[in-house]
């Protein structure tokens, strides 16, 4: 047959070989020496050491709760996924805490915050150069391919991974999942120490079980950066 046919019965083996779901919880770092807001605008880095301090603290204190509701959900977590950014490297810190020991840690710079993609509509104050959006989404793009696929027909039960890593991209990797038009990733607000959980079926089929929820947290704690 020809090439499509292939690709098809390829899909069908691999949707009939895969037996277990995929479940990836995405937990949005909060920004520890950064300006937060409440309203999802872009927070003016903070220079006052005490203000730092006190943002440090409240950002522990955030990370806190988001690895309490992790730990509440008692799933058997296989593994953790974080961005090399110092503030998601930390929060991973705080998130680790709260589970056994021998669950293994990948960093990955591909989970790094960016420009995902031109958003549309476009943004009436955030305007990053043409090149960055080539540059941050090819590295993005990159990162949802890896990290979203059904699961391994060698897998013999569910797994469950956490990643820590940065609003934009967690965003985007939604609108990529439930294969929404990706430039509506804007559109979308995610709280600092929010929980995104999707869950992806060895049919391929993703569904959506929770976005940006920071019900776990205070109401003076939900900022956005």
């Amino acid at each position: 047959g020809n090439e499509d046919t292939f690709r098809e019965m390829l899909r069908i083996k691999r949707s009939v070989q895969a037996q277990f779901n995929t479940q990836v919880n995405f937990m949005s770092a909060q920004m520890m020496a950064g300006g937060a807001t409440s309203g999802g605008e872009v927070g003016e880095m903070v220079d006052d050491t005490d203000e730092m301090r006190e943002l440090e603290r409240k950002a522990r204190l955030m990370a806190q709760e988001a690895e309490k509701r992790l730990s509440a959900f008692n799933q058997p977590y296989t593994k953790v996924v974080v961005s090399t950014m110092t503030r998601a490297r930390e929060t991973a810190a705080l998130v680790r805490s709260c589970l056994p020991p021998d669950i293994p840690l990948e960093e990955c710079g591909m989970l790094a915050e960016g420009a995902p993609c031109p958003p549309e509509p476009p943004s009436s104050h955030w305007k990053p150069e043409n090149h960055q959006f080539f540059q941050d989404g090819a590295r993005i793009e990159a990162a949802f391919r890896k990290f979203f696929h059904r699961a391994d027909v060698t897998q013999n039960e569910d797994s469950y991974e956490i990643i820590v890593c940065h609003a934009n991209v967690i965003r985007y990797f939604v609108c990529r999942a439930l294969q929404l038009p990706p430039e509506a990733w804007l559109r979308i607000a995610i709280g600092n120490c929010g929980i995104t959980r999707l869950t992806i079926r060895p049919s391929g089929r993703v569904g959506l079980r929770g976005l940006g929820d920071v019900g776990h947290l205070p109401p003076d704690m939900i900022t956005y950066n």
